[in-house]
């Protein structure tokens, strides 16, 4: 039995706040049930990683938790966040734009990694 969730974010982003809530709260579940997991975001999601930018977002209107708080909920479960490097280049910001809750930046060979090795199951939003 895999002992690891793997979660990708490529679909979701900051336009679409409605469907940022499952993901973070599924993460900080798995956690919250002793299995290690890793988020990585990608594309326009990894916007969601930089400063100021999910801290503006609301998963439903008028709700008074940010999507930042979501994220920091997951961290504090015990989730790793990661951003993949071409987020980075795609929306012109860097490593030092980066939230304290995101631990590094990673390259595609590294998502491919995850999803092939047997002992890691693989969500994607």
């Amino acid at each position: 039995m895999a002992n690891k969730l793997f979660i990708m974010l490529q679909n979701t982003s900051p336009s679409n706040p409605h469907a940022l809530g499952a993901p973070f709260f599924q993460a900080a579940a798995a956690a919250t049930m002793d299995y290690e997991v890793e988020v990585v975001l990608t594309a326009d999601a990894g916007l969601l990683m930089k400063k100021g930018v999910a801290e503006n977002l609301r998963v439903k209107e008028g709700s008074p938790k940010s999507v930042y708080d979501f994220i920091k909920d997951a961290y504090e479960a015990g989730v790793i966040f990661k951003v993949c490097t071409p987020a980075l280049e795609l929306n012109n910001f860097n490593k030092e734009d980066l939230i304290e809750e995101c631990s590094g930046v990673v390259g595609g060979a590294y998502v491919v990694e995850m999803v092939m090795d047997d002992n890691v199951k693989t969500l994607s939003y």
